[in-house]
């Protein structure tokens, strides 16, 4: 916590804006709408949430077909089912680990051949990292797409000083346990185009019709955020600078301290991003490494009860997606195969730091 969050969460209690939408609702759409600057955001229940409500938006039905990041968490893909859509699952980049837009870009081709016309793409900013815009931009104005960003672990993170989330039609954030900032559980889906995040809301909150009694024309969703939590969102806000500073230290830490071990490399920004390094990673290579991998330093760790874990197993290798179409090169199996996230929380203290690559060394040593 910042310290601030309880002076906006005793506020909802000292004027019983305890249920849903309130004063703290309405301020923390509007601290995300000046920070991004984004034009309009929803404050959600969920970062799935919105990446659900943003396909609803784009006009995603059963039948239609999505392209997605493979290499992500779960959350990216589900929603693309719910709707009864097929995703798309596209592989990496080797710079930033993201979507690789002349692979995406093949995908599209190959599917126009077979008949097959995609309607949306849902590409992540993985770890923090951007992923370099134009590219995409230019695909979804060749192919008529709707471009949703999935900013979830990138609050914070720019491409040439613009934030994430802000570049396309939509953008999802996550405000869940694990993220830079937290609401305990939340989301936001954020766009410049008013009436979408207009709808978004209406839909979000059971799509009621404006009228005296209970009366629905549309399918709604239980999807807003509570104004509870909304106040601890309003507290999270005003220390996210403190967090990105923290999380970007985190990172140099272990790069100054490992990265001069043979066979460990660092994923670097590229020219014109900056990340917010939610999850410092490595990637461990055991032909330089004396044959030390991936699972060994997880485990070393794990001996000293400190948590460490295999970045994202790609969605094209997980059982439930098994039978999706993807296009692939390779790399994002590569990166599940070497790669592993080191403790990266906002609060470790250099000593926890010590700690953690003392062990790594030790290992080495």
């Amino acid at each position: 916590m910042g310290g601030r969050e309880q002076v906006y969460v005793n506020d909802a209690f000292e004027t019983n804006w305890i249920a849903p939408l309130g004063p703290n609702v309405d301020g923390f759409e509007k601290q995300l709408q000046d920070y991004l600057g984004t034009g309009h955001a929803a404050a959600l229940s969920s970062g799935t949430a919105a990446l659900h409500l943003a396909l609803i938006l784009a006009g995603i039905k059963e039948g239609d077909h999505v392209l997605c990041s493979s290499f992500t968490f779960s959350a990216s893909a589900n929603p693309i089912v719910y709707q009864g859509a097929t995703p798309v699952f596209i592989d990496s980049e080797e710079s930033s680990w993201n979507m690789d837009p002349e692979l995406a870009r093949q995908a599209l081709l190959d599917l126009h051949k077979q008949g097959i016309v995609p309607k949306a793409i849902i590409m992540v900013h993985l770890y923090g990292m951007p992923a370099p815009m134009e590219p995409f931009l230019d695909l979804c104005r060749e192919f008529s797409l709707v471009l949703i960003e999935d900013a979830a672990e990138a609050l914070g993170s720019t491409w040439r000083g613009k934030a994430m989330g802000t570049f396309g039609d939509f953008g999802v954030l996550s405000f869940n346990g694990n993220k830079i900032i937290t609401t305990s559980g939340g989301g936001a889906l954020i766009s410049d185009n008013g009436d979408a995040i207009q709808k978004a809301r209406f839909l979000a909150t059971q799509a009621r019709d404006p009228a005296p009694h209970y009366q629905h024309s549309h399918i709604g969703y239980n999807y807003r955020m509570s104004n509870v939590l909304a106040g601890i969102g309003r507290g999270q806000m005003e220390a996210l600078p403190e967090r990105i500073e923290s999380r970007r230290k985190n990172f140099e830490f272990y790069r100054n301290s490992l990265g001069a071990l043979s066979g460990i490399t660092f994923p670097e920004e590229q020219a014109g991003a900056f990340s917010n390094r939610w999850l410092t990673c490595i990637l461990v290579n055991p032909e330089k490494t004396g044959g030390i991998d991936r699972e060994a330093i997880r485990l070393e760790l794990e001996k000293d009860n400190i948590e460490s874990r295999p970045l994202w197993k790609p969605m094209h290798m997980q059982p439930v997606f098994s039978e999706s179409p993807a296009w692939l090169s390779g790399i994002s199996e590569k990166l599940f195969d070497t790669g592993l996230c080191l403790p990266s929380g906002s609060n470790l203290s250099e000593q926890d730091l010590v700690r953690v690559v003392q062990r790594i060394k030790g290992l080495f040593s």
